[in-house]
């Protein structure tokens, strides 16, 4: 198969879309180097610019396909598409270009949530517009929708009225360095370097309303002598947090971290004593799959996708309620049977989520696509 894809945040973000870009791409190229891969960006990375030669010499790996025309992602790319000979063009963030079902190729876009619709006070306008234009678009073009979730694909199916036949769920996985034990080495510099508290709970992902990490610290209210951690890039939300934890003298207890390098983040993460990931509303939840691949239990909020990623054996609590969130998290603190029994959960559950797992789903998709 020839595959293309909308590669731009593949080579220019390094948040959750660009994770999940490359997490498929090179997966891809893994598990079946057989096919050619085509990367459709609108501007190569200075920094990747001595690495294109190299990448255009052998095909069967990969090409870059770069242009610097505004809008060209939107419309001009059709015509590269139509020029490569591609087979499948997969948009691999909510969108897919203006015709591009004209252009004589089969086409699959990635959904990967619909959180600018069910909760739109944490977007501005302008923003929701163009997300939701450009999603609705995707979907109506579209030969097949892959969703990041049932919880997607449920409200794919609510606000855009699409068909479910249409749409085929396929999970991402996490980097293979949380599965990695660290040494006691690593611990100890660990530790050192961000001065870490004997016992701490811990959430990952950027620091703003929807996370409702605020929500943790008001529960610290009820658990003494724990720390709580949130590692993740601070908005105007931390400022708000912050505040009501020195209001209520747990200030000396919380502890923002931004910009942790990925050598780091599975250490923090082994070394806590609970993952707690109370955000409102999600695609999917990667965090809670690098938590239990880590060997540590979790607590999740409920009402949305975070029961698919934690698996019947993590905790689940109202997102509005710290008394509950605390009742939990001290019961699981003074339980190691439970401790040990939902770690040993986890680590089976997340297998489905393997990089091979994963992958397979999605050349079943291809497949099917081009075989009906």
């Amino acid at each position: 198969m020839r595959i293309g894809f909308d590669a731009k945040r593949a080579v220019s973000n390094f948040t959750g879309l660009g994770n999940y870009s490359r997490f498929v791409i090179s997966n891809l190229m893994k598990y079946y180097p057989e096919n050619v891969y085509k990367l459709f960006i609108p501007k190569l990375p200075q920094e990747s610019k001595d690495k294109e030669n190299e990448t255009r010499k052998d095909e069967k790996v990969y090409s870059i396909k770069q242009t610097h025309k505004p809008f060209w992602r939107t419309m001009g790319i059709v015509k590269d598409i139509k020029e490569e000979r591609i087979d499948i063009y997969h948009g691999l963030s909510n969108e897919l270009p203006y015709r591009i079902n004209k252009a004589g190729v089969k086409s699959i876009v990635t959904i990967h949530d619909l959180i600018f619709i069910n909760y739109p006070q944490f977007y501005n306008l302008i923003d929701r517009i163009i997300y939701d234009i450009k999603a609705k678009y995707a979907c109506k073009v579209a030969d097949r929708i892959i969703a990041v979730s049932d919880c997607t694909k449920r409200d794919i199916i609510r606000h855009y009225r699409i068909d479910p036949s249409k749409i085929d769920v396929v999970y991402q996985g996490c980097f293979p360095i949380f599965k990695e034990p660290a040494d006691g080495l690593k611990k100890k510099e660990v530790r050192h370097k961000y001065n870490l508290p004997d016992q701490y709970l811990l959430s990952i992902g950027s620091i703003e309303e929807r996370k409702n990490i605020l929500l943790i610290v008001k529960a610290l209210k009820y658990i003494p002598d724990i720390h709580f951690i949130a590692i993740g890039k601070q908005k105007d939300y931390a400022d708000k947090v912050m505040r009501y934890a020195m209001e209520h003298n747990l200030s000396d207890r919380v502890h923002f971290f931004s910009k942790v390098p990925l050598t780091d983040l599975p250490t923090i993460l082994q070394e806590s004593k609970i993952f707690i990931y109370p955000s409102l509303y999600e695609g999917f939840g990667i965090p809670i799959i690098e938590a239990l691949n880590s060997g540590i239990p979790v607590i999740a909020a409920r009402g949305s996708c975070l029961e698919e990623a934690g698996g019947p054996h993590s905790i689940y609590v109202d997102p509005y309620n710290e008394s509950e969130l605390a009742e939990q998290v001290k019961s699981l603190l003074e339980n190691d049977q439970q401790r040990v029994l939902m770690v040993k959960e986890g680590l089976e559950y997340v297998k489905r989520f393997s990089d091979e797992e994963c992958t397979n789903e999605l050349i079943k998709v291809y497949n099917n696509l081009l075989n009906n």
